[in-house]
């Protein structure tokens, strides 16, 4: 299939998706981590129950009938315990107060930020698996499955990774035979360090990802990095292989670059 991205650069953007790419080198949060999180948030839920509480026990002291007390506290519940963790990691884009204080953060399974319909599912779930079983299932689930994912995230197509974590060692990413001319004469010294480490993630997590994830979030990171290259790549070279050449070519100039700075040193010593 022809790509058109890197002739279509368009205007100056904000530098590459972060919702999108930056997830890609989070690991899943460790099952303790989340229970943790999961408490913050039940806790910080109970008080506001516990207000609810409180505010029927004034509305009942007044005029107000009783049909309309429990339509009203009802109301108040379902905000608590549902519209709480939806809005928040809808707002948030994937944290709610106990992820936020973890550094933990809810994403899509292809790498992509948490939507409205995903917080929404695991909200709706989650009323069954922390509320009605006391976290029973919660718990049996994240326990039997490797990455700690509950019911909740297989229905929402969702991962809760951590982002206070190390970066991983990065890896030497060959040159593909086909990019050796172009790179060799490409400006490539415009490019900002962001966008280098973005493109290195996405490289090296290339093959752990999946379509259409894969080449949508490959055209928007190379569109990125295109912007500050000249010439354009050829015809019909993929994002991988555009990437892929950026990256392998910095790292020959780089390491030609201290070769050249050595020997000099050398000769003056």
């Amino acid at each position: 299939m022809s790509e058109t991205w890197a002739h279509d650069r368009g205007p100056e953007q904000e530098p590459v998706v972060t919702g999108d790419a930056v997830v890609l080198d989070l690991p899943p949060a460790g099952f303790a981590t989340r229970m943790v999180a999961i408490a913050i948030d039940v806790a910080v839920q109970a008080i506001l129950l516990f207000c609810v509480i409180v505010l029927g026990a004034v509305l009942t002291a007044t005029a107000v009938s009783g049909a309309s007390i429990t339509a009203i506290l009802t109301a108040l519940q379902v905000l608590v315990i549902i519209g709480y963790p939806t809005l928040c990691e809808t707002l948030t884009r994937g944290r709610s107060l106990g992820k936020a204080a973890l550094g933990l953060r809810v994403v899509g399974t292809d790498g992509s930020p948490e939507r409205f319909r995903q917080a929404l599912a695991r909200a709706l779930t989650g009323l069954v698996e922390l509320w009605m079983t006391f976290g029973v299932v919660a718990l049996i689930t994240s326990l039997l499955n490797p990455n700690g994912r509950r019911i909740g995230d297989f229905l929402g197509g969702t991962i809760v990774v951590q982002e206070r974590a190390p970066s991983r060692t990065t890896g030497t990413v060959p040159m593909p035979d086909r990019m050796v001319h172009w790179a060799a004469t490409a400006e490539l010294s415009q490019i900002d360090d962001k966008s280098l480490a973005m493109a290195q993630q996405y490289v090296q997590r290339y093959n752990e990802l999946v379509d259409p994830a894969r080449h949508t979030m490959g055209v928007q990171v190379a569109m990125a990095v295109a912007r500050r290259v000249t010439p354009p790549p050829p015809p019909n070279t993929s994002p991988v292989e555009f990437l892929s050449a950026v990256l392998a070519e910095r790292r020959r100039r780089e390491q030609t670059r201290l070769t050249e700075m050595t020997a000099r040193r050398e000769d003056r010593g």
